[in-house]
């Protein structure tokens, strides 16, 4: 317990269950953290933040549009209204737009690079003002082994989720000399509601199979996620930036 405590952080994408975003909400919170958790689907943010308090934790849910700008300025104004400042942001939210180059349309690769990418950048541009006047904090963006090897279908994720990569290092470059760090996170085969919908309806037993001739041999759950960006969050991590971290059952070093 405590690995967080006092912290104030924002996770974005906490709607769905099960989900990275809300398992690391509900990690963070259960660490001591005080969260904003947020979303398109607010009736789902609403239901993540509301588990947060009954198990004890404090928290707070908004609505948002992960691509506006305005949307982005809301959320980080009320929650130095409500908590007085930041120290973490997990850039969660994103989509799988999963399709084969000759049925890529243009309005799909910009509405993935936006909903993956663009966020990412709009978030970090305004959380870090707040976090310098904090003396620093840590910034976690998940991106996805799709970020770091090809895979097919992934045409416009794995270049949204490839940029979050690098934009991470730039960043981290950047803010390094205020105490903030910023890391990505690069989950593999993760069982969740956005897995099973990017994969046509996969069933949870289909993705133990397509898993288990991984070295650790199993389908990942959002709480392996969770414990990463827990770690990054945390305080333990003071000396780590600018750096991925691949939690994906060693799929990528086959």
């Amino acid at each position: 317990m405590g690995r967080v405590q006092g912290k104030i952080a924002i996770v974005t994408g906490a709607a769905s269950d099960p989900s990275l975003g809300r398992t690391t909400a509900m990690t963070l919170a259960r660490e001591g953290a005080k969260l904003v958790v947020t979303d398109i689907d607010e009736q789902g943010a609403q239901d993540c933040a509301r588990k947060i308090r009954d198990a004890g934790g404090e928290a707070i849910a908004l609505r948002q549009d992960v691509v506006s700008e305005d949307g982005w300025k809301e959320v980080i104004a009320r929650t130095i209204e409500t908590y007085g400042r930041l120290d973490v942001l997990v850039n969660n939210a994103g989509i799988a737009v999963l399709k084969l180059l000759d049925e890529l349309s243009l309005d799909d690769w910009n509405r993935q690079i936006n909903v993956n990418l663009t966020s990412v950048f709009l978030g970090t541009k305004y959380a870090v003002p707040e976090m310098r006047k904090a003396g620093g904090g840590s910034i976690v963006n998940l991106s996805s082994v799709a970020g770091l090897i090809g895979l097919q279908r992934c045409i416009a994720y794995s270049a949204s989720k490839g940029g979050v990569r690098l934009m991470t290092k730039s960043i981290a470059l950047e803010v390094g000399k205020d105490g903030i760090r910023c890391n990505s996170v690069h989950p593999g085969v993760i069982w969740t509601n956005m897995q099973a919908g990017a994969r046509d309806s996969l069933s949870k037993e289909a993705g133990r199979a397509a898993t288990a001739n991984f070295p650790i041999g199993r389908l990942g759950e959002p709480e392996d996620i969770a414990n990463c960006v827990l770690y990054l969050a945390s305080d333990e991590s003071s000396y780590v930036t600018g750096t991925e971290f691949t939690v994906d059952g060693g799929m990528t070093a086959m």
